[in-house]
């Protein structure tokens, strides 16, 4: 806690360096900022949207930058790039800022980070960028993948990656839909309540809701504030799960009475689902290699009521020694999280180098997991990636080296799907056409002895 006034331009530079010196997550940063400062909720407000609309728009923002500076930008200080990236921020894309204050803090702001010599530069370029306006974007035709990184802020290695696998039409929207604020979704604790009645119940409590037509007990809600503070939450009648997840749980479609097992299942959104999905009744063993992560998906059933979720330490990337014959069991496994960019920005700068080993790990965690379903039952793979070889090429390399298993059908409403995946064994989610994050899912049927499939 601090007596002075926070200043929530500094407060933004300080958290965009911070994470720059990968030091956490943008949200656990942000959160982290937010509680330790008195702001009231303008100035809290600023702060937000200056680290994260920042970290959205680097790559847009150094590209207007290295059009008004006499300095190349690997030559600026760390503090005076992101004073300059947070002005033009505000420049940009923030109306109700003032052009002249905007630039004004921006020079006070060197004095603060002891970069006194550089306010005449930061001064400078600010200037020339009100004077210039819109200089518009390289030239789509000459260079299209530059063209795309500059305009949404996505590294030209991930424009090109997209463009291979999912084409220009659909990588253009994706990328315009990762540009929009992403909604807000919850799940109605069915055991409790449905979501018709959710919905009147937060619409009671001042919140803005609606239910969502196509996927039974998904409600999205406006402008929520901290979802932890709402009566209903703690009253166990909803928890927060992004669509995505809800139709990753659609697809396992689990029936009362089942034994289920969620392999990565922290922090338990998808085994609060499955077990909600089955009434309560039957078996969901929800398990985690971390026992802090076990602990808080024990907290999360308790205050939802289900008795139905067993929650337990566990190894997905090895043998298993538990003997589960599960009906069905989910591998919602640990990937490069490429479709989930619209709530986590920073994601989208890491090297498409780090997850190289990524396939292998994926592979592992489904082989090894595969060995819980009973002949008949159902086997799901899913990530929140949008990258076909942690996706097409994991099941393809399954599918090869375990023909006990066959590719089913994946249950999901059709016009949330591209048209190639209606019907398919496997599906790519994409935000523009579902109002999810990025997904993908795939799912199994084991053969019994016969051949023949009992699960689809």
């Amino acid at each position: 806690m601090t007596e002075q006034k926070a200043n929530p331009r500094k407060l933004a530079v300080e958290a965009l360096l911070k994470l720059e010196q990968q030091e956490g997550y943008s949200n656990l940063i942000l959160d982290s900022v937010l509680q330790k400062f008195r702001m009231d909720p303008r100035d809290a407000a600023l702060f937000s949207a200056l680290f994260y609309g920042v970290l959205e728009r680097k790559i847009t923002l150094d590209y207007i930058i290295s059009k008004h500076s006499s300095k190349p930008i690997r030559k600026l200080s760390p503090q005076v790039l992101n004073i300059l990236r947070t002005a033009i921020y505000q420049i940009r894309y923030l109306e109700r800022i003032p052009d002249s204050a905007a630039v004004d803090q921006a020079v006070k702001l060197t004095r603060k980070f002891k970069q006194t010599s550089a306010g005449g530069f930061v001064n400078a370029v600010l200037r020339a960028v009100l004077r210039q306006g819109d200089i518009g974007w390289p030239d789509e035709q000459q260079e299209p993948i530059r063209s795309l990184s500059v305009r949404y802020s996505v590294p030209e290695e991930l424009v090109k990656l997209w463009l291979e696998s999912y084409g220009q039409e659909d990588t253009t929207q994706m990328l315009e839909a990762f540009q929009q604020p992403r909604p807000i979704y919850i799940r109605a604790n069915t055991v409790k309540v449905t979501a018709e009645q959710l919905v009147e119940r937060l619409s009671k409590d001042g919140i803005e809701a609606e239910k969502v037509p196509l996927v039974p007990g998904a409600v999205e809600i406006r402008e929520s504030g901290s979802v932890e503070k709402m009566a209903a939450f703690q009253e166990g009648l909803f928890h927060v799960q992004d669509l995505a997840s809800q139709l990753c749980c659609m697809a396992v479609d689990p029936q009362k009475g089942e034994t289920v097992s969620d392999v990565c299942a922290a922090p338990g959104g998808k085994s609060f689902t499955l077990a909600e999905r089955m009434q309560d009744q039957g078996m969901v063993y929800a398990f985690d290699l971390h026992e802090h992560r076990v602990k808080l998906m024990e907290r999360g059933a308790e205050r939802l009521g289900l008795i139905s979720v067993k929650t337990a330490v566990r190894d997905a990337g090895a043998p298993d020694e538990t003997g589960i014959l599960a009906d069905r069991v989910l591998c919602d496994v640990p990937c490069s999280g490429l479709g989930v960019i619209g709530r986590k920005p920073e994601i989208r700068y890491k090297s498409l180098k780090f997850l190289e080993n990524l396939p292998d790990l994926q592979y592992n965690i489904l082989s090894f997991s595969c060995q819980m379903v009973k002949p008949g039952g159902k086997l799901v793979y899913s990530t929140c990636t949008l990258n076909p070889a942690e996706n097409e090429q994991v099941v393809e390399r399954f599918l090869k080296e375990h023909d006990e298993f066959q590719l089913g059908t994946v249950q999901i409403p059709s016009s949330m799907l591209r048209e190639q995946d209606v019907g398919k064994g496997m599906a790519t989610l994409m935000p523009h056409r579902s109002g999810s994050d990025g997904f993908f899912v795939a799912c199994f049927a084991k053969k019994t002895h016969g051949g023949v499939h009992a699960k689809n």
